[in-house]
């Protein structure tokens, strides 16, 4: 939906992250007088404190707990072995 209403806005090309190619922050109509320089400084500072996607800390969280697992069910088999060897 397109409303009548101008925002001013900040794009930033370079994220510096592996994530993120670019992003578009929305001014606040009160900051959008505020130097430019200022305003692309804060939005870096913003982009740099979100890290990674919490989808992808699950996905590696579930994985260590497969191998986690995995590595449990074969040390007590190779425990199984062993006193059935000896």
């Amino acid at each position: 939906m397109i409303k009548g209403i101008n925002h001013s806005i900040i794009e930033v090309n370079n994220t510096g992250s592996e994530y993120y190619e670019r992003a578009i922050l929305i001014i606040k109509p009160e900051y959008a007088s505020i130097q430019h320089d200022i305003l692309e400084q804060e939005a870096r500072k913003i982009l740099g404190e979100m890290g990674v996607p919490s989808s992808l800390k699950r996905n590696k969280g579930k994985a260590k707990k497969i191998t986690l697992f995995i590595s449990a069910a074969l040390f007590g088999a190779a425990i199984t072995a062993l006193c059935f060897l000896i």
